[in-house]
């Protein structure tokens, strides 16, 4: 039972496959295609094959039609590649570790990078401080002479005490956990070459972006529909609609700075786990099954200044609660990617 729909003229009822999923993550809204025209030259994203990657290039090429997008990973996945170059994107299978192959990548004046890693970094920490840092050293090297805008984490935070200000771009960080840190190690070698060299760039923590096929609407609205526990320990979430996140990732190209500056990227809104449980049960028409009691701290940022430069976001959380719920109620894929949001101690 799936008995909330939300009614929008621009925003669809739901999402019956993932070709209809992708095409609407893909369409550019005007502000986009506006701040992308200001930006001249070709667009290089490292780490195409990510979770994100494929719409955010497919967004950028539909923004930009004329623009040559560049997307770069080593595509172990051959059908992410094919399904790229299908949108028209070109790609370049290139091993990022690898310091020869990065040099021999073609000049870009435009580089996003979506590089990194998370899932299992407790389990190869120095594979996640080489994806983390090393790569961003020998990349902001490269392409010093292009404008870099880089994905970060908002994982670079202390948990914030309920019911006090959640952290902004300006506020102190304090990572938890190897992961955490070496997110915040990326953006230390971000800095200083974009210092060093006078290299453009915007740093993009984020958390959490909402897609059908994972985040963290995902994640609880499948333990509710198969019901199981939620944990809300991690009592308070922040989340945003893929396509939104995206949006103000190209956006980020226009709104650089030298040196590089942070920016938070997520919803405007500290959201009850607990609530959003309770919500997608009704949705389901079976009640939550919650487990633990919320904390006194929980990971939030503040995006303030993101919807300062940007709008805010153009989903609302009442249309994600319903497509996550329509989709997983039918069966609808996922990348099998939790995103891990009840952890505490940093261990993921």
């Amino acid at each position: 039972m799936i008995p909330f729909h939300t009614e929008s003229p621009t925003l669809p009822m739901r999402f019956a496959s993932v070709d209809e999923l992708e095409a609407f993550l893909a369409a550019p809204g005007p502000a986009l295609v506006a701040d992308m025209a200001k930006v001249q030259g070709d667009l290089m994203i490292l780490g195409v094959a990510g979770k994100m990657g494929p719409t955010l290039a497919r967004l950028a090429k539909n923004a930009t039609p004329g623009r040559r997008v560049v997307g770069v990973a080593r595509f172990s996945d051959a059908a992410v590649r094919d399904r790229l170059e299908r949108w028209g994107i070109e790609t370049i299978a290139c091993d990022l570790l690898d310091r020869v192959a990065i040099e021999a990548l073609p000049d870009a004046p435009n580089v996003v990078f979506a590089a990194g890693h998370k899932f299992g970094a407790s389990g190869n920490t120095p594979l996640t401080w080489a994806m983390n840092t090393w790569v961003p050293t020998l990349v902001a090297e490269r392409f010093r002479a292009a404008r870099i805008v880089a994905f970060s984490s908002g994982n670079v935070y202390p948990l914030t005490h309920i019911g006090e200000a959640a952290p902004g771009e300006a506020s102190r960080v304090g990572p938890i956990g190897e992961y955490a840190q070496s997110c915040l190690g990326r953006e230390r070698m971000f800095e200083y070459f974009s210092a060093r060299h006078g290299t453009p760039g915007r740093i993009v923590r984020l958390n959490y972006a909402i897609d059908m096929r994972y985040g963290v609407l995902f994640d609880i609205a499948a333990k509710v529909h198969r019901g199981e526990p939620v944990d809300v320990t991690m009592g308070y979430v922040n989340v945003i609609w893929q396509g939104d996140a995206n949006a103000q990732v190209l956006r980020c190209l226009a709104h650089c700075t030298a040196p590089s500056s942070v920016i938070n990227c997520t919803g405007l809104e500290a959201l009850s786990v607990r609530t959003l449980a309770a919500q997608l049960g009704e949705r389901f028409g079976v009640a939550a099954n919650i487990a633990g009691r919320e904390a006194e701290t929980a990971l939030l940022s503040d995006a303030s200044e993101a919807a300062r430069l940007f709008g805010p976001p153009t989903v609302p959380l009442e249309t994600m609660l319903d497509w996550v719920a329509d989709w997983i109620a039918n069966d609808g894929p996922s990348l099998g990617k939790p995103t891990k949001f009840e952890v505490r101690d940093g261990t993921f």
